[in-house]
């Protein structure tokens, strides 16, 4: 079975950074686009950054102000998040997902094979 474990998540100050860490077991990370992605309750999941299969390309969205930088370690298989300059809004369950079914990147959708069970990041002002 494939499994993905996010950690990292806790509290934050404002203003500071934040890095989180995904495992994945199972099989070797190189197969999926990886992404992360967060939700805050009443707000549906958005997408925070993916990253291609060998690390080179990452996309990340315009609302996301440039703050997110989603890096991989295959080796380890390992997918990192860094989030600078956090800010109270920041404050979500992060997930970090796999696809292996799309083709090309970016992907017109991230389609998500498997998702980890999400790490809190909470930020206090």
């Amino acid at each position: 079975q494939v499994q993905l474990a996010e950690s990292g998540g806790g509290l934050v100050q404002a203003g500071g950074s934040s890095r989180l860490s995904c495992v994945v077991s199972g099989r070797s990370a190189s197969h999926y686009l990886m992404g992360w992605f967060r939700q805050t309750p009443g707000k549906e999941r958005e997408v925070v950054a993916t990253i291609d299969w060998g690390g080179l390309r990452t996309h990340s969205p315009e609302s996301m102000e440039g703050r997110f930088t989603i890096s991989r370690d295959n080796a380890k298989n390992a997918v990192y998040l860094q989030i600078d300059s956090v800010k109270p809004e920041d404050s979500a369950v992060y997930y970090c997902a796999a696809d292996g079914t799309s083709h090309t990147f970016p992907p017109d959708s991230f389609e998500a094979d498997y998702w980890g069970q999400g790490t809190q990041v909470t930020v206090s002002p």
